[in-house]
């Protein structure tokens, strides 16, 4: 595996929302550093993580590859998705240190922008490391 190769598995598993296809790209013991201060060790944990992204509708993903090498690589890429549950909406709040976006009852869940970067690491076939940086906001309207 390769950093093009992992890009376009994390593409479809999100676009796609599977939790398998995700944990599929990384070894057994692969860890998904989805922050500085969180990780997600092995299938089990990278599954249950995936998750979330059950709770995101229409998305789409785009990335371009920074930088390439045998045995790792780092791309850039860029999320969009609508919320699809005050649920979700409520752990992006948390997860990144804000409060919640100014809404009125009623009023619907916002569209979602995550821009980031990632850099991982490959073993023989499959990922043993990818790590995180990111930021997300409300798409403007």
């Amino acid at each position: 595996m390769n950093i093009e190769d992992f890009m376009r598995g994390y593409k479809a598993a999100w676009e796609q929302r599977e939790p398998a296809l995700f944990a599929a790209l990384f070894e057994s013991s692969g860890e998904y550093h989805n922050t500085p201060f969180q990780v997600q060790r092995g299938a089990e944990q990278l599954v249950e993580y995936w998750k979330r992204v059950q709770l995101q509708q229409d998305i789409e993903v785009a990335f371009e590859i920074l930088a390439t090498a045998p045995a790792s690589g780092v791309a850039h890429w860029r999320t969009t998705y609508q919320v699809a549950s005050e649920e979700l909406f409520r752990i992006w709040a948390r997860s990144t240190g804000t409060s919640l976006v100014a809404r009125q009852p009623g009023d619907p869940l916002p569209r979602m922008v995550l821009d980031g970067v990632l850099q991982a690491t490959f073993g023989a076939s499959r990922c043993a490391v990818a790590r995180i940086w990111w930021h997300s906001l409300p798409q403007p309207a």
